[in-house]
C-alpha cells in the first residue's frame, strides 16, 4: 500500500466568478499531520472543503487512496464516508442528544445498526470524556464540549483523513485550550489530519508539515519546525511575526 494517502493537483477553486484557489498542489501522507496557516481570505477553508467535494472545484484532480475524487461523483457517499470533517462551528443538531449526533453518521455512511452504531458512538465519547454527557442535548454542553463531540463524530467514522476547519476559532480561550488538548491526544494517534488553524502551539508541538497559503496559492511548505522557526520566505515570516504578536495580547 503507498505511504500517499490524497493528492491534490493544480486545485483550481471559487464561488461565483471569485477565482480562490489558484493551482494548489500538495500530498499528504498516511499518518501525517499538516497545519494549513494564512491570513482569513487565502483560501485554506475551500482548499478543505474541496477534498470531499462539499466544494466543487473548477479544474485539477483530488486523488484519495488511488481513487480520483473529482471524476467520482456517483460515488461521493462512499468517498465522504473516508473523511471525517469538523467545522469551525460545531454543527450539532440541536434536537438530537450528544449520542444520537454521534452515531447518526455510522447508521447513514457505514450502514450500522442503531444499537451497534451508539455503541461505537459512547466509546468514542468516553475516549474523549465526554461519556457523561452522551444524553444531553447541544444547548446543555459548553463550546468546548460541542466541539469535542464534533471531532468525536467525525471520528466515529474511522476516516482515513480527519480535516479539522478552525476548530478552536469559535471558542474562548479557556475553551480552546480544552479542543487543542483533544487535538494532541488524537495526532498521538497516528491518524492522518489536515487542520487549518492559527494554534502555533498545536503546529510545533504536533505537526509533521505546516503549509502557508496566501491568495490562493502556497507560498511555502515543509516541516514543521522549519517553517515556523525559520521560514525562507519574507511573507511567510511576516505573517507569522504578526500571528506570534496577536496570540500576546
Amino acid at each position: 500500500m503507498s505511504d500517499v494517502l490524497l493528492t491534490v493537483r493544480d486545485l483550481r477553486a471559487g464561488y461565483n466568478d471569485t477565482e480562490v484557489l489558484k493551482g494548489v498542489s500538495l500530498t499528504a501522507n498516511r499518518g501525517e499531520k499538516i497545519v494549513i496557516v494564512g491570513p482569513s481570505g487565502s483560501g485554506k477553508s475551500t482548499l478543505l472543503k474541496c477534498i470531499p467535494l462539499l466544494i466543487k472545484p473548477w479544474a485539477g484532480e483530488i486523488i484519495l487512496e488511488g481513487t480520483i475524487v473529482t471524476h467520482e461523483p456517483d460515488n461521493l457517499r462512499k468517498i465522504r464516508s473516508k473523511i471525517g470533517f469538523v467545522f469551525q462551528q460545531y454543527t450539532l443538531f440541536p434536537h438530537m442528544t450528544l449520542l444520537r449526533n454521534v452515531a447518526l453518521p455510522l447508521e447513514i455512511s457505514k450502514g450500522i445498526q442503531r444499537r451497534e452504531a451508539e455503541q461505537k458512538a459512547l466509546s468514542v465519547l468516553t475516549r474523549l470524556g465526554l461519556g457523561g454527557l452522551a444524553s444531553k442535548y447541544p444547548l446543555e454542553l459548553s463550546g468546548g464540549q460541542q466541539q469535542r463531540g464534533a471531532i468525536a463524530r467525525a471520528l466515529a467514522i474511522d476516516p482515513v483523513l480527519l480535516l479539522l476547519d478552525e476548530p478552536t476559532s469559535a471558542l474562548d480561550p479557556e475553551l480552546r485550550y480544552e479542543v487543542v488538548e483533544t487535538l494532541y491526544e488524537i495526532a498521538k494517534e497516528g491518524r492522518s489530519m489536515m487542520i487549518v488553524t492559527h494554534e502555533i502551539d498545536f503546529a510545533e508541538a504536533a505537526a509533521d508539515r505546516v503549509v502557508f497559503i496566501d491568495d490562493g496559492i502556497i507560498v511555502e511548505e515543509g516541516d514543521a519546525r522549519q517553517v515556523l522557526e525559520h521560514p525562507k520566505k519574507d511573507r511567510t515570516e511576516r505573517f507569522l511575526r504578526r500571528l506570534r504578536a496577536g496570540m500576546r495580547k
